[in-house]
């Protein structure tokens, strides 16, 4: 021990940079590294004096035979072991070396111990790479490739040799691999991938044309790794795989694809392709331009993603239906609300998609809008049902005109005979005054009638969105003295920017004739108060005006209403007609009119306008 102490200084040995130790005869630790205090003993300084191979024993894969060997004979020569450290494993190589004295005296042994984790662990990896490699190479004919930097030596399997069609004797070098490769784009490819596997370990695959030494032309897949020792690349290793027919199959499947693509794309149809969740795996041009998004936006989606949830669950009920019985659901008229709430109508066949062993995998669905066909259909009913609402007024209307006409004509028959039977003179005046009377209810009478033509033949008046607040204001502007005079209270609870489609002369006139009348039959009893609301009512805008009036009995006037000439309280100048003409108004604009009232408490008018043209 002291000679060792002399010979080298603690402090010095303390300090080596490498992780050495020197164990005297007695094979015990005289002295230490902290570094190697620190490998096997986490630095502690107890460990001087200990036994080395207990310490030894501490780490796997130790041969103490061969230990004991090279401590007791003071031969030269190294071990292996390894440890686990912070759950990581370390492998190691300890060096051994006869300790001298000045007169080669020996004094024990010098161990050096170096990490070579990375070492072991690449040569494991290059290991696990040749035995993967072998094993599926015999299967699926990959051939391999491995080039060592140090000799700048190319070394080719029999199987790569194959591919290239050379001799199994070729004897091959970077510059002629490279130049196997076709001119153009794989040759230049194939060069930037092997230069950067070289110079910054880069790892590659990629598929790329060859030229065999027989002229054919080839798709291989050629792959590269680099093997990296003590931070620098030392080999490049690799597979090498003829995929020819693979690749000449995709490519043709390929063209079929975008036939089959450019054939779908171009059809007047929307086309898609569900999996058994009915979830889009395949959506054609038309489709995405219904839906307004792309392709990859689309695969995926499910329908409660893109549409209405009632809508959605009625389609999946269908696709359900379809994949459990096989059977196609052929020219069905569907209805796609969007999330938006944008209706579509579509003509839909679904047919169940099987695979090549029968099963069913989805469905193939085919639609085609009939949205403008829907709408042509609709106006044509909308039309006959106008045509026979017209005709059923025609009638009405003629009875109305012949009555009133018959009665006029019989009161001046009657008139002018009584005229001509009367010979006294003041009887006479009083005649021609009760003739001229009548000549003007006829007048009146005649232009009663002529505004109901009027409203009745004008079906293609200009509807425009109009602000009902500003109607509104407008009328009771106009109204303002008699609202002040009979002390009515309006309120009004139309919201700002509420705002409605109609004939603006339409609107004025029911407003006007609604309010009038809320006026002209009050309850004497109490104030009147006039409401007027308005709010969306499914595809309508309701406009509702409440009194709390006299109120009509409905159960005995429900039905006549809104009849010509048809009064219900004793006033007398109560003709009759308003409601009349407001119910014709509002049909004649496609919209509807109804009643709520009960006597004594009051009468309730529902407008219904459109929110769009029809």
């Amino acid at each position: 021990m002291k000679a060792a102490q002399t010979i080298t200084p603690d402090y010095l040995l303390k300090q080596l940079p490498k992780a050495t130790a020197l164990v005297n005869r007695k094979q015990l630790l005289a002295g230490a590294s902290d570094s190697w205090l620190n490998l096997f003993g986490k630095g502690k300084k107890s460990m001087i004096g200990q036994d080395v191979k207990t310490l030894f024993a501490s780490h796997e894969q130790i041969d103490l035979n061969a230990l004991d060997n090279l401590l007791c004979n003071g031969e030269s020569g190294f071990l292996r072991h390894k440890t686990t450290m912070d759950n990581t494993t370390r492998w190691f190589q300890s060096t051994f070396s006869p300790w001298f004295d000045d007169k080669e005296n020996v004094l024990g042994t010098i161990i050096q111990t170096d990490d070579i984790t990375e070492h072991v662990e690449t040569r494991h990896e290059l290991d696990r790479i040749k035995t993967l490699f072998k094993e599926k190479s015999e299967v699926a004919r990959v051939g391999c490739w491995e080039y060592d930097i140090a000799t700048e030596e190319l070394f080719w399997c029999e199987e790569t040799k194959k591919i290239h069609e050379v001799s199994p004797g070729y004897i091959p070098n970077v510059n002629e691999g490279i130049n196997y490769y076709k001119k153009g784009y794989s040759r230049n490819k194939i060069s930037m991938l092997f230069h950067k596997a070289l110079e910054e370990g880069k790892a590659f695959s990629e598929r790329l044309e060859i030229l065999t030494s027989k002229g054919n032309e080839k798709w291989v897949k050629a792959s590269g790794k680099p093997i990296v020792q003590d931070g620098s690349v030392v080999k490049l290793f690799g597979t090498f795989q003829d995929i020819h027919e693979q690749v000449m199959l995709e490519i043709k499947r390929e063209e079929n694809e975008r036939l089959l693509t450019t054939l779908i794309n171009n059809i007047p149809l929307n086309v898609f392709v569900k999996d058994k969740d009915s979830r889009k795996t395949l959506v054609n041009k038309s489709e995405c331009d219904y839906l307004e998004k792309s392709q990859e936006d689309l695969i995926g989606k499910d329908d409660f993603d893109l549409y209405d949830a009632k809508a959605a669950q009625i389609s999946r009920e269908e696709d359900l239906e379809v994949m459990r019985t096989l059977k196609p659901l052929i020219g069905k008229e569907t209805i796609s609300i969007k999330k938006d709430g944008r209706t579509t109508n579509f003509l839909t066949s679904k047919i169940p998609l099987l695979d090549l062993e029968g099963n069913v995998n989805g469905l193939i669905g085919i639609s085609m809008d009939i949205t403008s066909l829907k709408k042509k259909e609709d106006q044509l009913r909308n039309l006959i049902n106008v045509t026979a609402v017209q005709n059923k007024k025609l009638i009405n209307f003629a009875h109305i005109v012949s009555h009133n006409l018959r009665s006029h004509s019989a009161n001046f028959s009657m008139l002018l005979n009584f005229l001509e039977q009367e010979d006294n003179e003041s009887e006479k005046k009083h005649l021609l005054k009760m003739l001229a009377q009548a000549s003007d209810n006829l007048m009146l009478t005649l232009e009663d009638l002529n505004e109901v033509v009027t409203i009745n033949t004008n079906v293609n008046l200009q509807k425009k969105l109009l602000n009902l607040n500003e109607v509104v204001d407008k009328v009771l502007q106009d109204l303002s003295t008699m609202l002040k005079k009979n002390r009515v209270e309006i309120i009004n609870t139309v919201p700002k920017n509420k705002k409605v489609l109609s004939v603006p002369s339409y609107l004025e006139s029911i407003l006007l004739n609604l309010i009038t009348n809320a006026i002209k039959y009050r309850d004497p009893e109490r104030n009147p108060i006039i409401k007027i609301r308005a709010a969306k009512e499914k595809d309508k805008t309701l406009v509702q005006i409440s009194d709390n009036g006299l109120g009509i009995d409905l159960k005995k006037h429900g039905r006549k209403v809104f009849g010509m000439y048809k009064t219900f309280h004793d006033k007398k100048d109560a003709k009759g007609l308003g409601l009349y003409i407001i119910k014709n108004q509002i049909e004649g604009m496609g919209g509807a009119i109804t009643v709520q009232s009960e006597e004594g408490v009051g009468t309730t008018f529902n407008i219904y306008f459109n929110e769009e043209n029809r």
